[in-house]
């Protein structure tokens, strides 16, 4: 088969098949075509030397907003994907049933970058979340829209990859758990895994997890107290040990407000890792402290959590999450979909939600992107 696009001299991390090795990776019709060494281009085959850098599946951010124009805390998500290395951006319940359509045809249709979504139960999705206004959407039962989420999710299956929930103080007021009821129903019934967001109580992050179903997404997982799971003393919560030995999924989702370095030295030194890495990104946290993907896995690597498995939690287990298996992987045959990183060695300045500093020695940058078999910028 003649190749399109030849990666070549870089060393290949693919966690889905074990590899890490240096070898070249082809590109074919959107696709990849084949990994090896030494791969041979044709005439009108384009080759990148990828000499000392690293190639991977490409990175996929399991938490982001990019409703771009149609929320306030959405980002642009092509020139997001671009300096960060993202090929498929998950947007985690940024529309609701009565505004999808426009995020579909508006962002999702023309977009070159791939975008899922969680949609949200509520109406209108995350409608009141800027600088100046903070309405949590969970707050007010009559926006909760079961109907309208089975509805919308049977109508796009290409682009809706679960149902979303946001409850706590802030999200859902003194609601409790009464809005991830009305989520479970709705996943129940369109047969979608649940995406959970968590801030402070109530309700607590017990009542949370044990409502969750295998294959579920809690996100925030590792967020500072209140609501940790993590003991005061540095263990991890017997319940959060019994949510994931039943299938409950633990994603990071950074945001502005829901990851300290404190509670991961806690849970990583129980050997608890995240099962996802996810930036939750949007227009309040990508100048900080989010920042993007591969800020948040470079945070990971400087706690001590093996490369490997930094770049699994962005590839190989979000695929899975959200059902896509033919994602996160550069198997032949699979979406064309590759990143290239260079990991730097130096002195890195990385901040939590809640201001503690860690100074690293290692530093992930993307340094390019394939997208459909292709070299990829965006349009312009």
């Amino acid at each position: 088969m003649p190749y399109d696009l030849i990666l070549t001299g870089g060393r290949v991390i693919d966690p889905s098949q074990s590899i890490d090795a240096r070898l070249d990776v082809a590109f074919a019709n959107g696709k990849v075509a084949a990994i090896g060494p030494s791969l041979v281009a044709e005439r009108h085959t384009q080759k990148k030397d990828v000499s000392g850098l690293i190639v991977t599946p490409g990175l996929i951010d399991l938490h982001t907003h990019v409703y771009w124009g149609g929320t306030s805390l959405g980002i642009d998500a092509e020139e997001f994907c671009r300096t960060s290395g993202v090929t498929t951006s998950v947007d985690t319940g940024s529309a609701g049933p009565g505004n999808f359509a426009g995020f579909r045809k508006h962002v999702i249709e023309p977009s070159q970058v791939r975008i899922l979504a969680y949609l949200h139960i509520s109406h209108a999705g995350i409608y009141g979340f800027s600088t100046d206004v903070h309405v949590g959407e969970s707050e007010d039962l009559r926006l909760m829209d079961p109907i309208g989420a089975v509805r919308v999710a049977a109508e796009n299956p290409e682009h809706i990859v679960g149902i979303k929930v946001r409850v706590g103080r802030h999200a859902s007021g003194d609601q409790g758990v009464a809005p991830l009821e009305f989520a479970l129903q709705t996943a129940e019934e369109t047969g979608l895994p649940l995406m959970a967001h968590i801030d402070e109580p109530p309700p607590s992050y017990e009542d949370v997890i044990a409502r969750l179903r295998p294959g579920d997404v809690l996100t925030h997982a590792f967020r500072p107290f209140p609501n940790a799971p993590c003991t005061a003393q540095g263990t991890v919560k017997p319940a959060v040990l019994k949510a994931r030995e039943r299938g409950v999924m633990f994603d990071i989702g950074h945001g502005m407000g829901s990851f300290s370095f404190k509670t991961a030295r806690a849970m990583l030194a129980n050997g608890f890792e995240p099962d996802t890495i996810s930036s939750d990104v949007h227009a309040l946290c990508i100048n900080g402290p989010a920042f993007d993907l591969v800020t948040t896995m470079s945070k990971f690597l400087c706690l001590g959590m093996p490369l490997d498995r930094v770049i699994k939690a962005a590839t190989e287990i979000p695929a899975r999450a959200v059902k896509r298996h033919e994602l996160g992987t550069l198997k032949p045959g699979s979406p064309g979909d590759a990143t290239i990183l260079s990991l730097d060695d130096g002195t890195f300045d990385y901040v939590d939600v809640v201001g503690e500093h860690l100074e690293g020695r290692q530093r992930l940058h993307a340094r390019g992107t394939v997208i459909a078999g292709q070299w990829w910028y965006p349009r312009d």
